[in-house]
Parts: C-alpha cells; structure tokens; sequence
C-alpha cells in the first residue's frame, strides 16, 4: 500500500478487496486500509461464502461481512457463483453442477445472504474446467439463478473467454444472452495457455487481444461499465498495471463518445 499512498494513481477510480483479508485487521495495516477507503470507492469480492457448498452457509461469517462492508460504505458485495468448502475450506472454486436442482438450492442461499447483508449482492460468473452433473446450459443456469435469487451479476470478461475455449462455445453470444440490468461492474485479467484448447484462469499474466476485443463487445452491449483489472500474483512494476488500467480507460472513453455521438445523431 506504501507506493499507492505516496504517489495515488489518478487512472484509478475504485478498488476492490476480499474481505477475509482485512475483516478484524487493525494497527497500522488497518489505518492504511480506512487511509483508502475514505478517499476512493471499494467493492468487496469474496472468496469464501461458498454458495453452493451442501454445508450450511456460515451466518456467523457473513454479519461480520456485513459490519466490515458498512463500516467501511462498500458500493458492493460480490461472490463467485461456485464452493470451496463441505466440511473444510478447499482452495480451489469448484462448479456448481448445472441442474434445476442447484438453481433452486443456490439461488435461496443467496436470497438468505442479501437477507442478513441487507442489501443485493452480485454473483460472479466463474471459470470452470468440468461440469459434472449437466443437466442445463452455463447460460441457462446462470440466468436462472440470478432470476430466481433477484441479484445482480458481476460479469468476468476473462471467465467468458477461457470457458469459450476450454468448453467450445461462442464467446460473444453468450456475453449477450447475460441480463444488462443486473451487471453492475466487470472483471479483465490474464490467463495461462495450457494448450491451444485449454487456457487456465489464473490472473497471473496480462490481459491478451481477445479479452480486450471482448470488453469492447461488452461496451457496445452493456455501456460503459465500471471495469477492474485483476492481478493476484506475478505482480508486476505498478506503472505496467496502470498501463492496462489505463487501456480500460481509453476503451471506456471512446465507447461513451460513440455513445454521445449515437445519440446526437438520433435526436
């Protein structure tokens, strides 16, 4: 946090957290951490509600989630639509199997969690290397549970593009069968190239042609949509992030000009 401090990033507009990270964290990391959130906007992504684990969801966890997100005035909770736990916490985020079943068992849980949050939260599309138990379409399953719970989405450009490949479906109409008005801000970030049929979602390199070819699809479908770039791991020198944000940036602009331009054109 000492770089960001000493010299704040003009490109940056938000920020986004996991909360199990900085939930209890006090001293000087903890005054470094209110030191951001009372200067920019912070959107906490969780890592472990695991909404679709068969254990029960862990109450006790997500009130102290919610005193974190409003002591703290956090735009939005967000959670991956998978699990990671039963018994014990897993590493990995597993899929939930595609069915009827799970649409109704996981969209209640979620209805649950918006219910001691008091406020919606956004569920994220997820990369994913198997299906087991597939009764249904990825897009059918999503768009089901994001009904039937009634929250938001937080939309993975990158997540789309891997399962496009590794699962041999068209990237761009699937981004266009999502719900524009339950999208409330986008994920960019790198993968790994297994192979030329499997890439691995591992925000742990930069953001390829394609994916950026498919914000600029999203842009002209959604709008100009709060986008964040994702790097959990060989980090690299803060100006070469600030190059991508950047380039969401550029992105960002031009589409709301076209934007401007369309319309002035219409009235």
């Amino acid at each position: 946090m000492g770089p960001l401090q000493d010299n704040p990033p003009e490109p940056v507009d938000f920020f986004e957290v996991a909360p199990e990270n900085w939930i209890g964290v006090g001293g000087k990391p903890g005054k470094d951490f209110s030191w951001f959130t009372e200067r920019y906007p912070f959107v906490a992504h969780g890592l472990s509600l695991s909404i679709g684990s068969p254990a029960p969801l862990d109450e006790t966890f997500l009130f102290r989630v919610k005193r974190f997100l409003d002591e703290h005035a956090f735009r939005y909770y967000t959670e991956h639509l998978s699990y990671c736990s039963d018994d014990g916490h897993l590493y990995d985020l597993l899929p939930i199997p595609f069915t009827e079943e799970a649409v109704h068992y996981v969209a209640g849980r979620i209805r649950r969690v918006q219910d001691i949050l008091e406020r919606r939260i956004a569920m994220e599309n997820v990369s994913y290397y198997a299906a087991p138990g597939k009764e249904m379409e990825e897009i059918d399953f999503i768009n089901a549970v994001l009904t039937e719970a009634d929250c938001d989405l937080l939309l993975d450009v990158n997540n789309i593009y891997v399962n496009s490949i590794n699962h041999r479906y068209d990237a761009e109409q699937f981004l266009k069968a999502l719900p524009a008005d339950r999208v409330v801000y986008f994920h960019m970030a790198g993968h790994y190239d297994e192979a030329e049929d499997l890439k691995v979602d591992t925000h742990g390199a930069p953001i390829i042609d394609p994916v950026w070819g498919l914000l600029e699809t999203a842009y002209e479908h959604f709008g100009v949509v709060p986008t964040l770039l994702e790097r959990d791991f060989n980090i690299p020198p803060l100006p070469e992030l600030l190059s991508e944000v950047n380039q969401i940036r550029t992105l960002q602009t031009r589409w709301k000009r076209a934007r401007a331009d369309d319309v002035a054109l219409h009235n």
